[in-house]
């Protein structure tokens, strides 16, 4: 009987409460590798580039290139010739881009100088067929710096000036007396005519522009075609030129 009495009280007594253990702190991947990236993923510094190309804060330029012209030797010649020479050029420019009125801005004086030599066909019945002439011109006027970025700029030019005509370079080593070059030449003798222009100035005149393939800052491949004019004879006869150089920048406006 009292073993029975003590199960009852056994079975109707509560069982201690547990206490549940502390939560330990979860830690994210994300947490545990902040602050330190894999291997290969850091992020990259960064830096605004160099700027290289022109500025056009130039006060000089210079251009040297080569030249080839189309031309007339004489009044009465049926057919142009080519010459083949040089071109040097150099520009003062009046402003910058940041300064000055906007014609100085963009304006700038030139002077210019050109050589060619070629030859060209001739009338005559001693069978002579092509003599040398040649041309040293020289001119001066303005240029415009129209459209400009750091690829390209172009520009236009207007010259004026005179050329210097050698038109005997060839008939100085013919017989006196023989073969005039030029009307003035024969001397009122009936000699062998060639036809040409007699040696001598004449004026000269130049519009177009230039193409500037910039290299660098201050160095650029330039392109420059021409439309020309010249008076010799009695008539102002219209030509064609084109040249291709290098040209520099130097000399920072301030």
């Amino acid at each position: 009987m009292g073993l029975v009495l003590t199960a009852a009280c056994s079975a109707q007594t509560p069982a201690p409460a547990q206490t549940p253990a502390p939560a330990q702190p979860q830690t994210s991947t994300s947490q545990s590798t902040q602050g330190t990236a894999a291997p290969g993923t850091a992020p990259l510094a960064l830096t605004t580039p160099i700027y290289t190309g022109p500025k056009y804060t130039n006060r000089f330029e210079i251009y040297g290139g080569l030249n080839l012209m189309n031309g007339q030797a004489g009044q009465i010649l049926a057919k142009r010739y080519n010459m083949g020479g040089g071109e040097g050029m150099f520009t003062y420019w009046l402003g910058t881009p940041h300064s000055g009125s906007f014609i100085q801005r963009h304006l700038g004086l030139v002077a210019d100088y050109r050589f060619g030599a070629g030859t060209t066909p001739v009338i005559s019945s001693n069978n002579i067929n092509r003599v040398l002439v040649m041309q040293h011109i020289a001119s001066g006027g303005f240029q415009y710096r129209w459209i400009k970025n750091r690829y390209v700029a172009l520009d236009l030019h207007g010259l004026a000036g005179t050329t210097y005509g050698i038109f005997n370079h060839a008939t100085q080593e013919y017989t006196p007396g023989t073969v005039a070059y030029c009307p003035a030449a024969a001397n009122g003798q009936t000699q062998a005519q060639l036809g040409l222009y007699c040696n001598g100035f004449a004026p000269w005149g130049a519009a177009g522009g230039s193409i500037d393939f910039n290299e660098s800052g201050k160095l650029a491949i330039r392109l420059s075609p021409d439309m020309t004019f010249e008076h010799f004879g009695t008539e102002t006869r219209e030509f064609f030129a084109i040249s291709l150089g290098v040209m520099y920048r130097f000399g920072k406006n301030q």
